[in-house]
């Protein structure tokens, strides 16, 4: 599926759309160059779940959490950008971070992917005439919710 995102506001009303749907065990992989709007949209989504403070990006420091009540769903938020080798993910303790949350993550393929699991949204963003682009692919659990 291909959803055009005009503006920050489509992508805003998009990270929403999104957010309603999320679910815990949930993971929305982002993909896309440097600067297409994976963080834009990932702040959208986490907004859209109630957060009110700055939503920084977790380029250095990989992981970011965030809990009720500050979100209406535990949510980790990972930028996988500097990862270099999959044994990283392990260390990082991602697994111990994703009990009972949803995983919204940016450069997934530099942490192995999430294709295979079934509550896999992938997201890959490009730039187009007027905005972006979202190529969006949904795992088994996404089937009747798509945003």
């Amino acid at each position: 599926m291909r959803v055009a995102l005009s503006d920050l506001h489509a992508m805003e009303h998009y990270g929403a759309r999104i957010a309603t749907r999320l679910r815990v065990g949930d993971v929305v992989a982002l993909s896309g160059g440097l600067g297409v709007g994976k963080t834009t949209l990932a702040r959208a989504i986490i907004k859209a779940l109630g957060y009110r403070g700055e939503v920084p990006s977790p380029t250095f420091t990989i992981i970011e959490t965030y809990d009720p009540p500050a979100v209406s769903l535990p949510i980790v938020h990972a930028d996988f950008y500097r990862v270099e080798q999959i044994e990283e993910i392990v260390e990082i303790g991602l697994d111990d971070y994703r009990e009972g949350a949803a995983l919204i993550a940016e450069w997934p393929q530099n942490a192995g992917g999430f294709q295979h699991e079934a509550g896999f949204l992938g997201i890959t963003l490009e730039t187009a005439e007027e905005g972006r682009i979202a190529i969006v692919e949904g795992g088994a659990d996404w089937l009747g919710r798509m945003p």
